[in-house]
């Protein structure tokens, strides 16, 4: 990418500039909650790749992408949205430091990394991310995120001890607790769901995508047999119309009395950080930062976030306003 004279010295301005990328992160995060804020939202966890030339660029390093869907010389960033019927816009983000950094000292150093900064790996800032979410008492209802933060069940028990209702998605291996007929016992995914009746399967749309209704077969079962009263644990199947061997798995906790058709739309509401990540690059240029260090690349992303909500909030009035004028 050419970038202009004027461009370069915007850059070079922002790095010399102090401010702190944690209160403006505050500040988007109020902002969002002020204007999208609901009661039904949902918290989405994910990640994405910027790639890049050089090993310069802090995080950077060969690994795969799913922005790419390969293995790319780029940096990963893990990202926090807010989806309510109101909007989306992201909340927070954190870059992913890989082991390799976070064990080079002179790495570190020339990219500007803080002494406090370990290694952690992606669902462990998802973590660290949401813990910031509830500590600002915003509302929401569930959150959710795909096989990278399902699979680990670390961050499954955390969102439990929080009693924060959950739907991730899970590998077909994933070993689950179950009823068998040989007492409770650990199943993989797909093996419980191929235990299922074929009465058990309901076609149901997931929300809209680009091209109408996202309408799939779902079924569910429950799981953790030896849960408290109250609490429910459910497998969740996502089965394609068109080919009944292309299937999703996800995992769920939350209220007992939780129907399937809740369940669903928390499933389709993950989709809402890929639109926000389309936007943001396209429209606000988030992958398109020329710094190489820590400081540089929060600020960078964080103003870019912020840009995205901004547009996201005018887009929510906008879509109000239209709506109240044909009423």
């Amino acid at each position: 990418m050419q970038i202009e004279p004027d461009a370069q010295t915007a850059l070079r301005e922002r790095s010399r500039a102090v401010w702190d990328a944690e209160a403006v992160r505050d500040d988007l995060r109020a902002y969002v909650v002020e204007h999208l804020g609901d009661a039904t939202a949902v918290l989405v966890v994910d990640e994405t790749g910027f790639l890049k030339k050089g090993v310069k660029s802090v995080g950077v390093q060969r690994q795969y992408s799913g922005t790419a869907g390969r293995i790319e010389n780029c940096q990963i960033g893990v990202f926090l949205a807010y989806a309510s019927p109101r909007g989306r816009a992201f909340l927070d983000r954190a870059l992913y430091l890989p082991q390799t950094w976070a064990a080079n000292d002179a790495r570190r150093a020339e990219a500007g990394v803080p002494a406090n900064v370990v290694f952690r790996t992606k669902p462990e800032l998802a973590q660290a991310m949401l813990a910031q979410a509830l500590t600002a008492d915003m509302p929401f209802a569930w959150v959710t995120g795909d096989e990278v933060y399902g699979g680990d069940r670390r961050l499954r028990l955390w969102l439990e001890e929080q009693h924060l209702a959950h739907l991730l998605a899970v590998k077909a291996t994933e070993p689950l607790w179950a009823s068998t007929e040989r007492g409770p016992a650990q199943v993989a995914a797909a093996d419980l769901v191929a235990g299922l009746p074929a009465a058990a399967w309901v076609t149901l749309s997931a929300g809209d995508g680009a091209k109408g209704p996202r309408v799939y077969d779902w079924a569910w079962a429950p799981i953790r047999p030896l849960r408290e009263p109250g609490q429910g644990y459910w497998l969740l199947a996502r089965r394609s119309l068109s080919d009944a061997t292309e299937l999703a798995y996800y995992v769920g906790y939350g209220p007992e009395e939780t129907p399937l058709t809740e369940l669903v739309r928390v499933a389709g509401t993950r989709w809402a950080i890929e639109t926000c990540f389309e936007e943001a690059k396209g429209e606000v240029g988030l992958d398109e930062s020329e710094v190489r260090r820590w400081d540089g690349w929060h600020r960078h992303v964080t103003l870019c976030l912020l840009a995205h909500a901004v547009l996201a909030v005018t887009r929510a009035a906008a879509v109000k306003k239209g709506a109240a004028t044909i009423r």
